[in-house]
């Protein structure tokens, strides 16, 4: 690390559980977020400001003037343009010595188990359960740690699923592909904009705390967030001995 890091860092270099040895740990890193919307946009900020080494930002999706209310990586300007090269674009601003990889589309299949072979971690920042369970199958074979969060209305929920601890719940643990549940979105539904920043914040923070080997995680608990009463509160929840993820991992 040369002294313009250790300036750079310094705040991170001085918590005790940290340190230099920490933070290097976070430079060498490299996070996959899949989403570059509502919860992409902090969780991407706070990565490239914290020195994460590689950033690949996967989203099909482009700029559209309804975004701009919570997801703050996009502006006017770049209206129509792919939010994956958009967020390239802002975080160039942010950290220069972060990497930032875009990649636009959605991925599925191949290409998204490419992607997640290549990243120390991912960050499911995605609004649909189709792409929750893929990325949860490609995670749970590959032993990667995911960060998952959700945000719509008022309501918001944060979790972590790393299954290099053989014990350890995957997503498909806690809400079952297949099962009837209720797919709501902030396109159809609306969503809290300081909500977003906070979800994708938590995400950031657990990430961090993963890529440095520090704290406790939120695996095998969900933390849920209404921001209209501000309450928190978290759950636990263990994983299913039937679950076929495990089978496969």
């Amino acid at each position: 690390m040369n002294d313009q890091q250790l300036l750079r860092y310094s705040r991170h270099i001085l918590l005790a559980p940290l340190g230099v040895e920490g933070q290097e740990k976070i430079m060498a890193s490299h996070v996959l977020i899949v989403g570059a919307g509502g919860l992409g946009s902090p969780a991407a900020l706070y990565l490239a400001a914290a020195g994460v080494g590689t950033l690949t930002l996967a989203d099909g999706d482009t700029v559209e003037t309804s975004n701009l209310q919570r997801q703050i990586l996009h502006v006017d300007a770049r209206i129509g343009q792919s939010k994956a090269q958009s967020a390239r674009t802002a975080l160039a601003t942010v950290n220069p010595e972060t990497r930032v990889n875009a990649i636009c589309e959605r991925l599925a299949g191949e290409a998204l188990e490419t992607a997640v072979a290549a990243a120390d971690l991912v960050l499911d920042c995605s609004d649909n359960f189709i792409t929750r369970h893929a990325l949860n199958k490609v995670a749970a074979r590959l032993k990667k740690p995911l960060v998952s969060g959700a945000a719509v209305r008022f309501e918001g929920q944060v979790s972590v699923f790393d299954l290099r601890d053989p014990d350890a719940p995957c997503y498909h643990c806690l809400f079952p592909e297949g099962e009837d549940v209720e797919e709501t979105r902030c396109a159809a539904l609306g969503v809290f904009a300081p909500l977003t920043g906070i979800i994708g914040s938590l995400q950031a923070s657990e990430a961090l705390k993963l890529l440095a080997g520090i704290g406790k995680p939120l695996q095998g608990r969900l933390l849920l967030i209404d921001a209209l009463t501000q309450t928190w509160r978290v759950t636990t929840f263990a994983r299913d001995p039937g679950c076929p993820m495990h089978a496969d991992a």
